[in-house]
């Protein structure tokens, strides 16, 4: 078993689920008392939003980075960022060790190429709709995200940081996403991506009105696929398509 490095913290609420699914796939996998050999850095996520808010990507690059790094010195074979928002600096990381990165857009994006989908609607942080690294990434494998919104923007985005981030699950936010999913099937969208590592914890694809694609879910079974994956002969990198060679 290959040993997964986590990036977590980023918000806690997330890397608890990461922590678990991943469990869960290994014991799945290979049965009896099994778990996962993982080794978790989690970081203060005040000072990470700090950052954020301030439009600091570059230090938020440098810190990930730094974190990346002493993972891999610990021992870690790939790295995963426990949040698709951190994505944005997922390149600068990568490139600071030398360790696969597994890509959180990658591999959403290869799930819903898989089922055919090729409109989703994003549910994400106003960084991850906004900034465009998201969708930049998406149009790679062929995809054309929809977003929200401004108002429905900003409501999502307050449901994370000002709820789920804070451990409270309200029935409020949980039916302002399922609304904004309807109205996003209203203007052509044939799924939707929870691109929120905490969404999740409001709602699923039993209440949502399209096929739904969980990030989180996506990733941390990409983890579980690599750790059970014999190692490469070759020396080990990290592509910008969310592969791991």
């Amino acid at each position: 078993m290959r040993r997964i490095g986590l990036l977590g913290g980023m918000s806690w609420e997330s890397t608890a689920t990461y922590y678990r699914l991943i469990n869960e796939g290994v014991r799945e996998a290979m049965g009896g008392l099994a778990s996962a050999d993982i080794l978790l850095r989690s970081l203060d996520f005040q000072a990470v939003v700090a950052l954020q808010k301030a439009d600091r990507w570059d230090e938020a690059a440098r810190l990930l980075g730094n974190a990346a790094q002493g993972l891999e010195a610990a021992g870690a074979d790939c790295i995963l960022i426990c949040t698709n928002t951190m994505h944005l600096v997922a390149e600068q990381v990568a490139a600071s060790c030398d360790i696969p990165l597994i890509h959180i857009i990658g591999e959403t994006a290869r799930g819903l190429n898989a089922a055919g989908h090729r409109r989703p609607l994003l549910l994400a942080t106003r960084y991850s709709m906004e900034h465009g690294f998201y969708a930049e990434h998406m149009k790679r494998y062929g995809l054309d995200i929809l977003i929200p919104d401004a108002d429905d923007r900003m409501a999502c985005h307050n449901a994370i940081f000002d709820e789920l981030c804070q451990g409270v699950v309200s029935a409020g936010a949980r039916q302002a996403l399922i609304d904004m999913t309807r109205r996003g099937a209203m203007r052509g969208a044939d799924s939707v991506i929870l691109g929120c590592t905490e969404l999740g914890l409001s709602v699923d694809a039993a209440c949502l009105p399209l096929p739904c694609f969980d990030s989180t879910h996506i990733h941390a079974q990409a983890a579980v696929d690599f750790a059970l994956t014999d190692a490469p002969a070759s020396p080990r990198q990290f592509v910008m398509d969310g592969a791991y060679i």
